[in-house]
């Protein structure tokens, strides 16, 4: 059985379709999986990494957490990315320091924060307790009107969130809009098309404004419906500088 196991592993640095089987038959398998996928971890390339890393988390295994910390300092920043998300819904201990250094090295390689990469790993953070996002208090009386479930804010108040946010110095990063459909179900819709860059050398309070400005603009034209939500991204001065 151990050798087959550690086929699998291997396979899943195959074609999508071979990758998929191992993956699939690896999850069937479960946790007996989960010491040879650890150890085959450093021979796979980003793709086999990638797969067993959604190995990892279907299995919900506390004994991955070693190796998905280990992810952080690959050079694939999907990988890195994966790995960090991972760490926060498998809820490991011990992962809040690793991705604070994690963070710190996205923003000394000069990554910009609304890449994938820091986007992912503030998500951890905050699901792990270890960041607060600032929620201004009308941002989030209006979040209050909708359902628990509902994937965001009511798309009629998108300007009023937008002057909130920066009214409280956050920089509103991009902005997803989704319409719920019968039975609660949601599926993204396209927004304005705008697609704006910052400049993160400029000094805070211009990011704050240009972002203001850009996030008016779309929500000036964004879709607007009982039906539609907005759900915007934003960080806060202290994302940009952590404390180390």
């Amino acid at each position: 059985m151990t050798s087959h196991i550690e086929r699998l592993v291997q396979q899943l640095d195959g074609d999508a379709g071979v990758a998929y089987d191992a993956r699939a038959e690896l999850i069937w398998i479960g946790a007996d999986a989960i010491p040879a996928i650890i150890d085959g971890l450093p021979s796979l390339g980003g793709f086999g990494q990638l797969t067993a890393i959604e190995v990892f988390q279907e299995v919900t295994d506390p004994r991955c957490g070693p190796a998905l910390i280990g992810l952080l300092n690959s050079d694939n920043p999907t990988v890195r990315e994966w790995a960090a998300v991972a760490l926060a819904s498998l809820e490991i201990d011990g992962a809040v320091e690793p991705l604070r250094r994690a963070y710190r090295a996205c923003l000394e390689r000069a990554t910009p924060p609304d890449w994938t990469e820091p986007d992912g790993i503030r998500w951890a953070l905050t699901e792990l307790g270890a960041r607060s996002p600032v929620v201004p208090p009308l941002t989030a009386r209006l979040r209050a009107t909708a359902a628990d479930d509902a994937p965001g804010w009511p798309s009629a108040h998108s300007t009023e969130i937008v002057n909130d946010l920066a009214d409280h110095a956050q920089v509103i990063l991009y902005s997803q809009f989704w319409r719920v459909v019968d039975a609660g179900r949601t599926y993204g819709i396209s927004g304005t098309g705008l697609d704006w860059e910052l400049d993160w050398t400029a000094p805070w309070e211009h990011l704050v404004d240009e972002a203001r400005t850009w996030s008016l603009l779309e929500a000036s034209e964004a879709p607007v419906g009982d039906d539609i939500f907005v759900a915007p991204t934003w960080i806060d001065h202290t994302d940009l500088y952590p404390e180390r």
